[in-house]
């Protein structure tokens, strides 16, 4: 059997992987930023282990204009834009703009489509844990890298399944952490073949968990207040 093919029986099982790798950060102030869509199913069980609370990042592919597929740049909401160098130097500069203007406006779109679902927090100052169900060529990643880094995290951790060595080498150059779980000894060429089950995941799966994920942290925030008596006395009686 090839190393690392199928190691993971779906997403939820490498998110619970990956969180074995990040129990060391449990009493750390954490937040769990994930990329949308299948890096929320990963980054929901890093949360939940964590006691996180869990956010997204939106990124975008901009896609070569004669093979749209083939992913040359990525843009954050922000406009963080990180392209394949080599490849954008052959492309149309208008067409570029006008390209990575489109995705950033979806990027905000989604935002917007996501904000109610997810608690308001900032990274500032905070140990960042930023997650996806793999990286291939880790232009989304790093664009989602170096927004957060802009936010001024005190610590930024790039946790992932799996990623080949030349994209964990390239993110490292941003991130002060990078944590794969396989693929770095010879990546098989695509994310999937390392899941038993990769289908797509659904918009109605990525709000579902999101609201499970901030119903669970909001809920875990105020447990500490019910359970300790009010200063100064019981907690009966009162009034």
């Amino acid at each position: 059997m090839i190393e690392g093919y199928g190691q993971f029986r779906d997403r939820h099982d490498a998110g619970r992987q990956l969180a074995e790798r990040l129990r060391h950060l449990k009493d750390e102030d954490v937040i769990v930023y994930a990329l949308p869509r299948g890096g929320v199913e990963v980054g929901y069980e890093v949360a939940r282990a964590l006691g996180a609370p869990l956010g997204v990042v939106i990124t975008r592919k901009i896609g070569h204009p004669m093979n749209p597929e083939f992913a040359i740049c990525a843009v954050t909401e922000s406009g963080e834009r990180i392209c394949n160098d080599e490849i954008v130097a052959r492309v149309d500069p208008e067409w570029l703009r006008q390209a990575t203007e489109a995705e950033q406006a979806e990027a905000r779109r989604r935002r917007e489509h996501y904000a109610p679902h997810t608690p308001e927090l900032s990274p500032k100052g905070r140990v960042v844990v930023l997650v996806d169900d793999g990286i291939a060529t880790g232009l989304t990643m790093k664009a989602a890298v170096r927004g957060l880094r802009a936010a001024g995290p005190k610590r930024l951790i790039v946790a992932v399944p799996t990623a080949p060595a030349d994209t964990v080498a390239e993110l490292k150059k941003d991130a002060d952490e990078v944590i794969v779980l396989a693929g770095t000894e010879g990546f098989l060429g695509a994310v999937g073949a390392y899941y038993q089950s990769f289908p797509q995941t659904p918009d109605e799966t990525v709000v579902e968990l999101l609201d499970r994920a901030r119903r669970a942290w909001e809920e875990a925030r105020q447990a500490p207040a019910r359970d300790s008596p009010p200063a100064g006395g019981g907690g009966e009686g009162q009034g």
